[in-house]
Formats: structure tokens, C-alpha cells, sequence
């Protein structure tokens, strides 16, 4: 007789173990029907399921039993993504290895996903931090790297001192750590990446072959690409022999009308651009840029601030010379770090240079209807004014003669730039996957052979340290580092070369 009512504690107990006896959520590699792969985003192993796991996981395990029901050879895995702070946060702060609060966690989660009747094959089961997969993390590191995709540059980054470690713009709230309250701060240093922005424009032109994604998707994407076609111009430092300064700009048409140029405080050469008598000012400038995020800094809302570095640019289109200073809405990551500034036709820079007093020079006008822009910038289409053989030229048509003038000039080039960053990699702390390169004082940087695969992350580390990454206290790195250095011809020491830098122990 049927049952009136569902016991799940009876019913799911019975048919998980008949599915568990016949395999029925097995995938078979030579099977002759059609394949379907049913894939979500494998969980951290946090600890426990909530309930914004049971609705994804079960969206999925519904698709993946309605493929297998029509026919298909369903590929339906699960894995735990189990690298990351969070692991190590806890083992600092309740005196655990991250290996053992990670794998106590997976057996737990793991118990619950089976209990909640998943259809996974458990045999395809993979775990992030286990050497059998990094080793392919890591040998896929070793083919970006041989193809030039990964390779390694000076950075700004925001660095939490406290935790030791680069957080990402989302992870710094009122310019404090998101994890401990910590004043975090621009910081540059040598940082791995990805060189995401060689695909750029590939990623635009699929955006128009997708299909079903709405029109404001596809515009949202597009502007995080950020294509723009413009000019790069370098200008001369009066002060400082030898010295340019290149800025990108999308208005080359308005290079006449310059009457400041402005560098990010991360700027590269922002020391040798400031004078004595400056410094002090623009030290404690930097100082407080630095505990701001690139959203508070870009903020439309936000009066802009800025100091001088006391040095001039001069102008290849005129001779003439402008004044350098800093300020907080230019950013080191964006275009070249600098900006040139135009206050009549751009309105951030309108408002800069009202705030501070600086010089207005018009140079496109509406001919029907002129305007000095002493009480607002003119930022639409217009002719050139106040712009020597260029005087008359539509704007538009101006951009690119101006450009070419630079370019006969050698001061200037056409650019096509991208907002779209490459990805940082890099990691400061201890529970990632070690970067396979071996550093060489003779040869530089050496990817690791693959044969060698993979670089394991040491056990004996203390994490109850502040401030630096725990991998730093490791003793037994450090007895591999006497011993390589006693024997420098036996290859199977190089493995260890990439946590001997990582913990800034060579």
C-alpha cells in the first residue's frame, strides 16, 4: 500500500544506497550515447552547506538526471575549490593546520551532499589543494608562461599590513581590510599575471555572436572591456633632464589647450618629478591617497584634491610650459598614469582647475554660438581655435591630424587602449598553489620542468605569526636552502627554489 505521507529519513535512505549498488550516477568513458556535461561551481569547503548551496547544486542535479532520463551520457562532478585565506584565516586564529580544517570540512559537507541525494559521480571527486590536481594548475601556469601569457611586473596593489597579504578593490571597505579593520594601503610589488588584455578585442567581437544575452549584458560587458582609439603624446620635463612623461588621451583633438598635466601618486617617477620644497606636501598627499579605493578616487561625487610637484612639462604642439601636479582621480593602472588636462572641454578638469586657480585656454568653440568656458567646459563637437595650423578643423577630423603630427614628430603615436586589466595572480600568504618558476641570479626567471611537477607546499609552518606569511617560519625549507646551497648541481632541489622566494628567505 502506498504511504500517505513522505518520511525522507526512510524513503532517501533507501534509494541512495540502491543508486549507490548500480552505479547510477556513474559516467562511463567509453559509453556510445551522446555526452552531456552538468557542471557547477564547486563549493568552498567552508565548513557547512547553507541554503544557497542546496538551491544551486539541486538546479543542476535536476538538469543532470533529466539528460540521463532522455538518453545522454551525463558527466555530472563535484569537487571542493579549497585553496584561499579563509583556510588559513582559521588556522591562525584557532591554531590549525589549513590542511586538516579543509579535509575535516569536506568530509562533513561531503556527507551532507550525499544526504541531500545529489546525482555526482564520486569517483570523478577532486580537491583543489591536493597535489594530484595543482600539478596541473601548475603545469598550466608553465604553458601560459612559454606562450609569454604569464610573466611578472612591478604593481600597485592594496596591501593590508596586518594580514600580509594584496586584497582586491572589493575586499577594502572605508579603506580598511575587509578581514581585520586594518588601514590598507597602495603598495608596489613585484606581482605575476595573466595577460588577459592580449584577448581584448577577441572577447568583443564574440560579445556579438552570443546569443539569448540581453542587449544591457552585452553593453555591461563591453564597457569592462573598454575599448578606446586615442593618441599617446610624451612630454618633456623641463626640469629634469631626459625625463617624459607619456599620457594617453582620446582627445588629441584639445592638446593646445593644455594647462596642466596630472600624474596618479603611484606614478613610477613621481620622485624625480617633485622638488625639494615640494616634498614633504606630496609625500603626505600620497600618504592618504593610498588609503583610498579606485571607486571613492573615480567617485563623480567627490570634490577632486591635488598638490604640485613644482616641475613643468612642456608642450611639443606650442612650447609652451604647464605645471605637474598629483591628484587622486588620476590612477597608475589606468592609460599610463598620467593625465593631461584640459579645463574648457573636460568637467573634472574644469573643477579641478576652478578649485585651484589654474589657467582656461579655449580651443574647439561652437562657431553659431562661442564660449569662453569661464563658468563650464564645452564638451561638444565643434572647430578649432587657439590651435595654430589646425585653427578651423572640425574636432573630429582633427584628432587624427594631430596625432599624425606627432607621429612625424616622434613625440607621439595612435593608440587603441582597454580599460580590461591583465589578472593578478600572485599570492603572499602560504595556502596556494607555489608558482613553478625557479629565480636565477644568472639566467632570471626559469620555469620549472615539468617532470618536476608539482612544487609542494611545505607542513611545518606556524600560523599563529602576524604580518607575514607563515611559509616564513618553515625549518625545513630552510634546511633545503643550506643543502641547495652546499650542492647547487642536484636538480631535485630547484623544486623548492619558488617557496624560498615566496617566503623571502632568498
Amino acid at each position: 500500500m502506498l504511504e500517505q505521507q513522505y518520511f525522507p529519513q526512510k524513503i532517501e535512505k533507501k534509494w541512495q544506497e540502491i543508486w549507490e549498488q548500480n552505479d547510477a550516477n556513474k559516467t562511463y568513458d567509453n559509453s556510445d550515447k551522446p555526452k552531456y556535461y552538468a557542471l557547477s561551481m564547486f563549493p568552498y569547503p567552508s565548513g557547512k552547506l547553507h541554503m544557497g548551496h542546496v538551491r544551486n547544486y539541486t538546479i543542476t542535479d535536476v538538469i543532470a538526471r533529466f539528460k540521463r532520463m532522455q538518453g545522454y551520457n551525463v558527466l555530472h562532478p563535484i569537487g571542493w575549490d579549497s585553496f584561499g585565506l579563509p583556510a588559513e584565516n582559521a588556522a591562525m586564529k584557532h591554531g590549525a593546520d589549513p590542511a586538516k580544517w579543509t579535509d575535516e570540512n569536506i568530509a562533513y559537507m561531503t556527507k551532507q551532499l550525499k544526504m541531500l541525494g545529489l546525482s555526482y559521480d564520486w569517483d570523478r571527486e577532486v580537491t583543489t589543494c591536493k597535489p594530484d590536481y595543482y600539478k596541473w594548475t601548475q603545469w598550466l601556469f608553465l604553458q601560459l608562461y612559454k606562450k609569454g601569457l604569464a610573466y611578472k611586473k612591478e604593481a600597485a596593489v592594496n596591501w593590508c599590513d596586518n594580514c600580509a597579504t594584496v586584497l582586491a578593490n572589493e575586499q577594502v571597505i572605508d579603506g580598511k581590510c575587509w578581514r581585520c579593520d586594518g588601514v590598507v594601503e597602495k603598495k608596489y610589488l613585484s606581482q605575476w599575471f595573466f595577460k588577459i588584455t592580449d584577448y581584448a578585442e577577441e572577447l568583443l567581437k564574440d560579445l556579438e555572436k552570443l546569443e539569448g544575452w540581453g542587449d544591457n549584458v552585452k553593453t555591461m560587458q563591453a564597457n569592462w572591456i573598454g575599448k578606446s582609439e586615442g593618441a599617446i603624446f610624451r612630454f618633456k620635463v623641463k626640469e629634469v633632464e631626459g625625463l617624459e612623461v607619456p599620457v594617453y588621451t582620446t582627445r588629441p583633438d584639445t592638446v593646445h589647450g593644455i594647462t596642466y598635466l596630472v600624474v596618479a601618486p603611484e606614478y613610477k617617477d613621481i620622485e624625480k618629478l617633485t622638488t625639494p620644497e615640494n616634498k614633504d606636501a606630496v609625500e603626505a598627499y600620497r600618504a592618504n591617497a593610498r588609503k583610498m579605493t579606485e571607486i571613492e578616487r573615480l567617485s563623480n561625487d567627490r570634490i577632486k584634491t591635488g598638490v604640485p610637484l613644482g616641475t613643468h612639462c612642456i608642450n611639443p604642439f606650442t612650447g609652451e610650459e604647464f605645471p605637474l601636479w598629483t591628484a587622486d582621480y588620476a590612477l597608475a593602472e589606468y592609460g599610463t598614469g598620467a593625465v593631461m588636462a584640459v579645463p574648457t572641454h573636460d568637467e573634472r578638469d574644469f573643477d579641478f582647475a576652478k578649485k585651484y586657480n589654474l589657467p582656461l585656454k579655449v580651443v574647439i568653440q561652437d562657431p553659431e554660438n562661442p564660449s569662453d568656458c569661464k563658468d563650464a567646459a564645452y564638451v561638444e563637437p565643434g572647430v578649432l581655435v587657439n590651435s595654430n595650423e589646425f585653427n578651423g578643423m572640425k574636432n573630429e577630423e582633427a584628432k587624427k591630424a594631430i596625432t599624425q603630427k606627432a607621429v612625424d614628430g616622434g613625440f607621439g603615436e595612435f593608440k587603441t587602449q582597454y580599460r580590461l586589466r591583465d589578472w593578478l595572480i600572485s599570492r603572499q600568504r602560504y595556502w596556494g598553489a607555489p608558482i613553478p618558476v625557479v629565480y636565477c641570479d644568472k639566467c632570471g626567471i626559469v620555469p620549472e620542468k615539468e617532470e618536476n611537477l608539482p612544487v609542494m607546499l611545505p607542513t611545518d609552518v606556524d600560523f599563529s605569526v602576524v604580518g607575514k606569511s607563515p611559509i616564513t617560519t618553515s625549518k625545513h625549507l630552510k634546511t633545503q636552502l643550506v643543502l641547495f646551497a652546499a650542492d647547487t648541481q642536484q636538480e631535485k632541489w630547484i623544486q623548492w627554489i619558488p617557496l624560498f622566494v615566496q617566503a623571502g628567505i632568498i
